[in-house]
């Protein structure tokens, strides 16, 4: 297939297409990246990123410059072994990077069309829900479906019905998309702290595998992830004893407490690379163009980092000087 690179032939039994990108929290790209480990899914193809990807920065590390290497897309699948009747493969789809939004539906049919090579017809993403919770607390697990019959479904395992809002970037937006081309599907949204955005969540990523796991019947030993999670937390202990800001009960901490920790952990983590090229190509797109400042701001609040990038922000809206 012309952009893909299929590595080999094989038939899956009924098999579920489950997808991840980075994004907030990483829930999904952790989610995914876990799940590929943990069932030891074997690689099957891969997408050629030439056509949806362009470099925009270079790299240094140890002093020296060097051009990012370019994202990967793979596929992978896993063979459900297990004697109950109505058993699912899964065939899985990682990439480390978003790609340019303007190539999402072209590179949204190009996964479809190689997830129907295999029988595919329900595909299953992951996504961060932020929320004003404390970290210490357990997230809860909200979904989005293509269909009342889904949604139905997924009421049963106590999961919370996105009824109005949007699911941004390549973890939303290809669920939409393969509704589009035939198939149906439901995101699983695990919740993230308001101040915890820009880190990696573990936690999160736990809950929407755990809820995976009993839609889809199948085992997952989560042992190193809720180690990962007792690490994470913490971590984030000892940033609010050294800010002084620890809630003072269980419930949710307030507002203020909110935005100056938030205020500190864009200081002290950074982005993920998915974004920072983002914000990068919308800086590029809106020299050019001044009517993607908007959008670009809407990025930099989202990831509330607009401090950061403030001068170069406002240096978009100074008129060039007249030739002396």
């Amino acid at each position: 297939m012309e952009g893909v690179s299929l590595y080999k032939k094989i038939k899956l039994k009924d098999p579920y297409l489950i997808t991840g990108w980075p994004g907030m929290g990483e829930v999904a790209y952790k989610a995914v990246s876990y799940l590929i480990e943990k069932l030891e899914a074997k690689q099957i193809a891969e997408i050629k990123s030439e056509n949806f990807f362009y470099l925009t920065g270079s790299v240094i590390q140890d002093g020296i410059l060097r051009l990012p290497e370019i994202p990967f897309n793979k596929f992978y699948y896993w063979k459900n072994t297990s004697l109950k009747r109505n058993k699912n493969d899964l065939l899985i789809f990682l990439s480390n990077a978003q790609p340019d939004l303007v190539k999402a539906e072209d590179y949204s049919k190009l996964i479809i069309k190689t997830a129907k090579l295999f029988g595919v017809k329900m595909v299953i993403s992951f996504a961060a829900m932020p929320q004003p919770i404390d970290h210490n607390q357990q997230p809860q697990v909200w979904f989005a479906s293509t269909s009342l019959q889904l949604n139905n479904l997924l009421k049963n395992y106590n999961l919370n019905l996105i009824s109005e809002g949007q699911i941004s970037g390549m973890n939303g937006l290809f669920l939409a998309l393969a509704k589009k081309e035939g198939l149906e599907g439901f995101c699983l949204l695990g919740e993230i702290p308001l101040y915890t955005i820009q880190i990696e969540n573990p936690k999160a990523s736990y809950a929407v595998l755990k809820v995976l796991s009993q839609v889809l019947d199948i085992f997952i030993d989560f042992n190193s992830l809720i180690e990962q999670i007792r690490i994470m937390e913490d971590e984030i202990n000892k940033l609010f004893d050294y800010l002084k800001l620890g809630p003072s009960g269980p419930g949710p901490i307030g507002e203020e407490e909110i935005e100056r920790i938030k205020k500190s952990l864009s200081q002290l983590t950074k982005l993920p690379l998915s974004v920072k090229e983002k914000i990068e190509k919308l800086f590029e797109q809106a020299k050019h163009d001044i009517s993607k400042a908007a959008q670009l701001k809407a990025e930099l609040d989202k990831w509330n980092v607009y401090k950061e990038y403030e001068d170069r922000f406002l240096d978009l809206f100074k008129k060039p000087k007249d030739n002396q």
